[in-house]
């Protein structure tokens, strides 16, 4: 790749044997913008045929589609609007939810919640297209309109400007480029599920079951039955208290706070930083401590009792809404206690106690007083190791999946006008 910045219908960044400044067309100029329609349902026959038909709330983050949930028949698509789309073509939700795409794999229609793209042969590349994905919406939520709910028209879309390569095969080096990026994200984001789906399994039968002492799996060495243990057996609680007024640019410690928790509790650095004074003296935290959200701040409660780990002393203060666990590590390993509170069958016990309309909350007197069983500190150390393995592999992914995210953005913003 080159940079050339002194023209101003050129992008900031290209790849090399390109030099061609780039002009103006209107997608419904190097593609063909068609809708879809919908069958009667009082007609059986129409339904449940080999054609798919697909709905815009089946178009999530996936970026091919191959089958979908529903299907109708040839008389079906006969006595509809439907229109039978060749794979390549770019589906676009035009209602409520404007913005979503997919490519489709194979011959497929859609319902009328579509103004979805066909690209013209030599004229339009399928994935430098979907890779505009960002400005296709932020165009059809400019234009859409209407009275129940925001919508777009295909001569709306067909009207669209846009920046373009001269030669269909710079569209395609381009094309081809961000679909490497997204084909790596997703290897990741495999991965990450089927790690997922392998610790679940494992914290499934290393934790005894309901009415057991004895868990299904164990590592060798250990017999001795699990013994029940309530949380504030696990180390001394203390409650955080609003610390923003020490919040600076300029601060030596990171603030944990409830947006810190990630969705699969690994500290989430949001930027935040506190000096050194009086008050953050005591918020301090130290290494094997845990920390915990209390309070969601929403009314959807899915963030409580997400826990973190301080793995470095001196480095943290909390905020309010998070309550710090000081762990008796004589009797308890931090990690095991981390990776135990964290699983969500377990963590299913906190969440259940949470109270509140405007704000989802646990009181910590409440919740120190529930039971869980616990293995010898040997044991706990055991498990501890081994699913914090299997953890620390998910964030490695999980860190890559942001590193080419970040960097695709970065070129999104580069490599198009």
């Amino acid at each position: 790749m080159n940079r050339k910045k002194e023209s101003k219908v050129v992008p900031n960044v290209r790849f090399k044997g390109f030099t061609d400044d780039w002009k103006q067309r209107k997608l419904g100029d190097v593609s063909e913008i068609i809708g879809g329609g919908t069958p009667s349902t009082n007609h059986p026959e129409y339904w449940d045929g080999d054609i798919d038909w697909y709905s815009p709330a089946e178009i999530l983050d996936q970026i091919y589609v191959k089958r979908s949930q529903r299907r109708i028949t040839k008389l079906g698509y006969d006595n509809s609007s439907a229109k039978l789309l060749p794979p390549g073509t770019v589906l676009f939700t035009s209602r409520a939810g404007i913005g979503k795409t997919a490519i489709l794999s194979q011959k497929s229609c859609t319902n009328q919640g579509f103004q979805s793209i066909v690209p013209h042969e030599n004229e339009l590349d399928t994935y430098f297209i979907f890779s505009r994905t960002n400005a296709l919406k932020r165009y059809g939520e400019l234009v859409g309109a209407g009275s129940t709910f925001a919508e777009v028209s295909g001569k709306q879309m067909s009207a669209m400007n846009l920046m373009l390569p001269t030669t269909i095969q710079e569209q395609q080096v381009i094309g081809q480029f961000f679909k490497k990026l997204d084909r790596l994200i997703t290897l990741h984001q495999q991965k990450i599920t089927l790690l997922t789906k392998l610790k679940k399994a494992m914290l499934e039968k290393m934790f005894p079951k309901k009415g057991s002492v004895i868990p299904e799996f164990r590592f060798n060495g250990f017999a001795n039955a699990w013994e029940q243990r309530k949380l504030e057996n696990f180390g001394k609680a203390t409650g955080g208290t609003s610390i923003e007024s020490e919040f600076s640019e300029d601060g030596i410690y990171k603030v944990i706070s409830i947006g810190s928790y990630s969705e699969n509790s690994v500290y989430n650095d949001q930027g935040i930083r506190a000096i050194k004074s009086d008050k953050t003296s005591n918020r301090v935290l130290n290494k094997n401590d845990l920390t915990m959200i209390l309070n969601d701040k929403t009314t959807s409660g899915n963030i409580i009792g997400r826990v973190l780990l301080i793995e470095k002393s001196g480095i943290y203060v909390y905020n309010q809404r998070t309550e710090r666990i000081e762990i008796n590590i004589n009797e308890y390993d931090p990690v095991f206690l981390y990776e135990m509170l964290n699983a969500p069958n377990i963590r299913e016990k906190i969440i259940k106690q949470a109270q509140g309309n405007t704000q989802i909350y646990v009181n910590w007197s409440t919740i120190a007083m529930l039971d869980y069983m616990i293995p010898s500190k040997k044991e706990q150390v055991k498990i501890g190791q081994f699913l914090h393995s299997i953890s620390n592999i998910i964030t490695l992914y999980q860190r890559k999946i942001d590193k080419i995210k970040n960097m695709k953005k970065a070129m999104l913003d580069q490599m198009f006008i």
